[in-house]
């Protein structure tokens, strides 16, 4: 078995303990995407609990302790620190609309069971400096945010809308 924590991938999590996917389906209806195949190889693989929790926008401590609990493990070692917020009601400096290049709707992507992952990275490599990229979401996509920071791009979170500026 493997140890509950922030960083355990999802689907390592559903691999070792099976038993957990009626937990998670209980603690948030966005993650009964994981019934989904495709979305259950691709997404949950790179998908830390922690990035889950920030999907489904729900406490990564409470997303964990009630995993280990419900996996029988104490819940008093559990690593517990929060995730990190990129949605504001402010809106930030760089935002212009006519910056926009470009404006994906991932829902339909999502609901016929594919995962959106490559096409975002595509549009994301056509950008210029200076130019956003916009993503309406049925959530939070925590792993594509934290992948496109790491790429050099600043984000803002507006409901189910997501700009991503290359900068």
């Amino acid at each position: 078995m493997i140890d509950i924590t922030l960083h355990t991938k999802v689907a390592d999590l559903l691999n070792a303990y099976p038993q957990l996917e009626a937990r998670l389906f209980e603690l948030s209806p966005i993650y009964a995407k994981l019934k989904n195949p495709i979305l259950r190889h691709t997404v949950a693989k790179v998908t830390s609990l922690q990035q889950a929790a920030g999907v489904a926008g729900i406490s990564p401590a409470e997303l964990i302790q009630e995993l280990r609990k419900a996996a029988g493990l104490n819940i008093e070692d559990a690593e517990t620190s929060d995730a990190l917020v990129y949605e504001t009601s402010e809106v930030p400096h760089w935002f212009d609309p006519q910056k926009i290049r470009a404006t994906l709707d991932v829902v339909p992507i999502i609901d016929a069971g594919q995962s959106p992952m490559q096409e975002i990275l595509k549009l994301s490599t056509q950008l210029e400096q200076g130019e956003i990229l916009e993503l309406i979401t049925p959530f939070k996509p925590i792993p594509i945010i934290e992948k496109l920071k790491t790429r050099g791009f600043s984000v803002w979170i507006r409901g189910n809308t997501n700009f991503f500026i290359k900068e």
